[in-house]
């Protein structure tokens, strides 16, 4: 088995990325800087993000593995004294991973400006604001016109992003067994002359969205952890890829275990106390 590792950079995660390639090589597995099966992401849900934008041409064989150092990342399944375990799973599974590997649906974000489109994906989500003003754009469904928003913001998130941004603004979280992309507002302005539906839409697979910017003025776009300011933004089509990003589970960790997990925890069983 090919591997690679990232760290978050910290003293905690470098010593544990240290470890990981000693256990890696006594069990007779391969680093792989370039073209890994696996890539290990040591640090939090970031460090994984990274990891993901690093190899987002290699999605088609790639499943990646997190190991958190600090609070309990969403995408992280092992915890650092559980370190000798998940390499030897790792060892003892190169032909059964494939069966042991979940799908996570991700968003393709066009943008056009300049007379170009450029394309990105999206683990979490995409956010769109104003650098300088308030955003008023047209929000269209499948090529027909929604709504004129006005606000802050909208943010354009993948089911397993759904616990991240999207949940902090009032959001539904969404296994990611359903493929769909949700759209959420950021303070949008109603009142008698504005008004947009308030809550979050849902889109299947087969449905896109495109936000239409009616204002001349720089935009501020986020797709996952990257900056990208755009002065001459015309419009963002949003839809399901058609590629997703693959995790290696060598252990059971339902979804909804892994919700409570991260916002509830074990401590609250709802027993009176």
């Amino acid at each position: 088995m090919k591997y690679y590792v990232l760290s978050r950079g910290d003293q905690t995660s470098d010593e544990l990325m240290e470890r990981f390639h000693q256990l890696a090589a006594k069990n007779g597995m391969q680093r792989d800087d370039l073209s890994p099966d696996i890539v290990v992401s040591i640090g939090g849900d970031g460090t994984l993000l990274q990891a993901f934008h690093h190899f987002l041409d290699h999605l088609d064989h790639i499943a990646f593995v997190g190991i958190h150092t600090g609070h309990l990342g969403f995408y992280a399944d092992w915890k650092p004294n559980e370190l000798e375990t998940l390499v030897e799973l790792m060892s003892q599974s190169e032909r059964a991973s494939e069966n042991k590997r979940v799908e996570y649906p991700l968003i393709e974000v066009e943008i056009h400006s300049g007379g170009q489109a450029k394309t990105y994906y999206a683990l979490n989500e995409c956010t769109i604001r104003g650098a300088r003003s308030t955003l008023v754009a047209q929000l269209c469904i499948n090529g027909g016109l929604f709504e004129m928003f006005r606000g802050d913001g909208i943010c354009i998130s993948t089911p397993s992003g759904s616990t991240a941004y999207n949940k902090s603004l009032g959001g539904a979280i969404v296994h990611p067994a359903l493929e769909a992309i949700q759209i959420a507002e950021m303070a949008s302005i109603n009142n008698r002359v504005f008004r947009t539906l308030g809550s979050s839409i849902l889109l299947p697979k087969h449905h896109h969205c495109e936000i239409v910017l009616m204002n001349d003025q720089p935009m501020f776009i986020t797709v996952d952890h990257l900056p990208i300011e755009v002065n001459d933004l015309k419009s963002i089509r949003l839809r399901v890829a058609q590629q997703k990003v693959r995790f290696a589970r060598y252990r059971p960790f339902p979804f909804w275990d892994r919700v409570k997990e991260a916002f509830i925890g074990s401590k609250h069983d709802g027993s009176p106390q």
